[in-house]
């Protein structure tokens, strides 16, 4: 099958390993991987912002480059959860529909559509705490949500269980927002940093030595949080893990 690989904006700009790593990861279960380069943003923060228009073209530059593809693959669930349920700005052509009913977050084209079942080369001998994106939760149902009355799964959890010598711990409050939010932590600084405060603290407090979560904006809000407050918590995104990166 021929893949588009989407690298988010703020994965190109400052964790541009997690896009290689997500690039290895799908060619190593067979995928035809390709990268357009004239991709850009998915429109995701201006549409987020209230400014919809303004996210039109790059909506249509997004379909330009991606609709031809089978897949749409993105180590981003806020990113991909834009795409497939706020993509409004645009006509809605059938290049636009199969752009967004064929774009995944990587974690969820592995467990349901790839249906991996191993690991082989990946091993972790680490204790890892895992962050579930609220877009990628509540928007992609990547797992169970705690507020809710269901039946607990969790996609991530699926595959990091397939990975020789890690060892899931719990968190407290695994479903609380960790406070970015992308434009939330600009505008509403403080209360962003009093949210990533409490989420570092919780992580710290269940013996995680690494975070995880398949969204780098979420982590990278954390990581900062918890250099400012002086906890050892390191943080990887899970497509490292999964593609076998040692640390």
């Amino acid at each position: 099958m021929r893949v588009g690989l989407f690298v988010p904006c703020y994965v190109d700009a400052f964790h541009p390993e997690v896009g290689q790593a997500t690039l290895e990861l799908l060619e190593r279960f067979g995928c035809e991987v390709e990268y357009p380069f004239d991709q850009t943003c998915c429109g995701q923060p201006m549409t987020n912002t209230g400014c919809h228009k303004e996210s039109k073209a790059t909506e249509e530059l997004f379909v330009r480059n991606f609709k031809d593809y089978d897949y749409i693959v993105a180590p981003s669930g806020s990113c991909v959860n834009h795409i497939r349920n706020n993509f409004d700005a645009v006509a809605q052509t059938d290049d636009v529909k199969h752009v967004r009913e064929h774009t995944y977050e990587l974690v969820e084209f592995l467990h349901d559509v790839l249906k991996v079942d191993g690991f082989p080369w990946a091993e972790f001998p680490h204790k890892v705490a895992l962050h579930n994106n609220c877009n990628a939760l509540r928007g992609l149902n990547i797992a169970s949500m705690t507020e809710l009355r269901e039946k607990t799964f969790s996609k991530p959890r699926d595959l990091l269980g397939m990975v020789k010598g890690l060892e899931l711990v719990d968190i407290t409050r695994p479903d609380e927002c960790c406070g970015f939010g992308g434009t939330f932590s600009v505008f509403e600084e403080a209360t962003s940093a009093r949210m990533g405060q409490d989420k570092a603290r919780d992580q710290a407090k269940s013996g995680a030595e690494y975070v995880t979560s398949s969204d780098s904006s979420c982590m990278m809000h954390q990581e900062g949080c918890a250099k400012r407050l002086g906890l050892p918590t390191k943080y990887i995104h899970i497509s490292q893990i999964l593609n076998g990166e040692r640390v």
